[in-house]
Order: structure tokens, then sequence, then C-alpha cells
């Protein structure tokens, strides 16, 4: 699996920044890719070197809307603590901003 396959996009929430701040970052990632994986595309990709890697698996949430029932998509998470003193520059400028 290539490097742009594996990180689809960051995540971006309250939560995400306040993580951020603290030098853990937060990327949607495909379901099938493993902590190895991740490590491996956040290093190539930002050019930081990462400490620890946490996975989780998001349950989709029941939704409805009127009298139509559904559910929102199953998704993996990923945060990525990089090295300190190091920063990923998709977040940059956005941690101080409450």
């Amino acid at each position: 699996m290539d490097h742009t396959e594996v990180i689809i996009r960051p995540v971006v929430s309250e939560k995400s920044y306040v993580l951020a701040s603290a030098g853990k970052y937060t990327f949607r990632v495909h379901p099938d890719a493993h902590k190895t994986q991740v490590r491996q595309a956040v290093e190539a990709m930002f050019a930081v070197h990462v400490v620890d890697v946490r996975t989780i698996s998001m349950r989709p949430k029941p939704k409805r809307r009127g009298v139509t029932r559904g559910k929102t998509r199953a998704w993996k998470k990923a945060i990525v603590q990089v090295r300190a003193g190091e920063t990923i520059p998709i977040f940059a400028g956005l941690e101080g901003a409450s």
C-alpha cells in the first residue's frame, strides 16, 4: 500500500487540536493499515520522527432523518505522536486558535 493510500486525511475536531498542542496528531487512515504502515507513511510524508502510534476502529453510529434510518460509515483513526520539538505543517497555526 502506498503512503498516500494509508493516510486519508487529518481529523479536524476540538479534541484533535488539543492533542496537536501536545505533539499528537490525528489522521483518518485506511481500514486495513496497521501501525507500522501508518508510522512509515507519516515519517515519509511529513519528514518527522514518530514516537508512538495508536489506532482506533470507529464504529458506525445510528442516524435518523425523519422516518429514514441509517448508519454512518465505520472508519479507522490513528493518533500519531512525534518527537518533541517537531511539528506537522498541516496543523501549524491551528493549536492556538481557540
